[in-house]
């Protein structure tokens, strides 16, 4: 066999990549004598992924509440994946910037669209019998959506209203914890005890919170858009997608997540209270809440309104 240019060329460039490593290319080439053809099931791990699924009933439509989670949770992954690029570059340029934000929307937009999945998808009969057994656990524990929301906005923008004037940059990050806006979700609006929900999930997640909510307290999207020059900071594609962002995952995903529930929770066929034991209605509800995480960017209206149902 007689060696192209290209075959000399990509001979050499393996070279070079393995010397930087110490290692020689030879050795990496007879590897490849024997190993196997990659397939499709091999490399999406078709066989682990569609062995997740495990069920607590004999309820058809609970397998259809399992798989539509576990897709919000790939997605999360996926958004995680994509402000993560943003957060840890020295310097996005613009279009960089405003590319991964579009990404991040079209994931979250799919999500919104998706609820039609739970609520025109499973009986409510089904699964007011089958959420009895999920108790006390809830979607307020997925660790991936705090993530993103670490990642996103400074730390004040997602502390409860109530306390706002009381923490600032210098606060240990602690104490903010304690403070943020989902913590009254999970505790006794008289005691401030922490229901076993609230417990649990921190008991898992809290160390990893203190972490990311350290890592990005200088790097999340907020602080990144602002160490752009200034005339970078009012590009009309890129306030845009700063802005199709916020209100995506602010307002429109969490009112179709609340719409979904309400059909389910408010069907008048059990309890209407969530899984976890916590007032969803104001827990979940923007208008509430009002998480906001770009408040610079939109108008003294826009935010007085924020999250009112049209």
């Amino acid at each position: 066999m007689s060696l192209t240019n290209e075959t000399t060329s990509i001979l050499a460039e393996l070279d070079e990549k393995f010397a930087a490593i110490g290692q020689k290319t030879d050795t990496h080439l007879e590897g490849l004598l024997w190993a196997k053809p990659i397939t499709y099931w091999d490399y999406i791990q078709t066989d682990a992924l569609l062995n997740l699924q495990t069920q607590r009933t004999t309820l058809p439509d609970e397998m259809v509440f399992i798989m539509y989670h576990q897709v919000n949770e790939l997605l999360f992954k996926m958004v995680l994946w994509e402000i993560n690029q943003v957060c840890h570059h020295p310097k996005p340029s613009t279009d960089f910037f405003t590319e991964r934000l579009r990404r991040i929307s079209r994931y979250f937009d799919m999500l919104t669209t998706s609820f039609d999945i739970m609520g025109d998808g499973m009986e409510v009969a089904q699964y007011m019998k089958f959420r009895n057994t999920l108790t006390p656990a809830s979607g307020f524990q997925s660790a991936q959506y705090r993530l993103i929301e670490f990642a996103s906005t400074d730390l004040i923008n997602l502390i409860d209203y109530r306390f706002r004037a009381t923490i600032d940059r210098d606060t240990p990050y602690e104490h903010a914890l304690e403070h943020l806006y989902w913590q009254a979700a999970g505790k006794d609006h008289k005691t401030g005890e922490k229901s076993y929900l609230l417990a649990e999930f921190e008991r898992k997640y809290k160390a990893l919170f203190l972490r990311e909510m350290e890592a990005y307290n200088t790097i999340n999207l907020w602080r990144k858009f602002k160490e752009l020059p200034e005339e970078d900071q009012q590009n009309p594609a890129l306030v845009a997608a700063m802005r199709h962002y916020d209100h995506t995952v602010n307002v429109t995903w969490v009112m179709g997540h609340l719409n979904a529930a309400r059909k389910y929770i408010d069907s008048g066929q059990g309890v209407a209270e969530a899984t976890g034991g916590s007032d969803w209605k104001k827990y979940m509800h923007p208008k509430y809440q009002r998480r906001i995480f770009f408040p610079a960017l939109w108008s003294e209206e826009e935010l007085k309104n924020w999250g009112q149902e049209q």
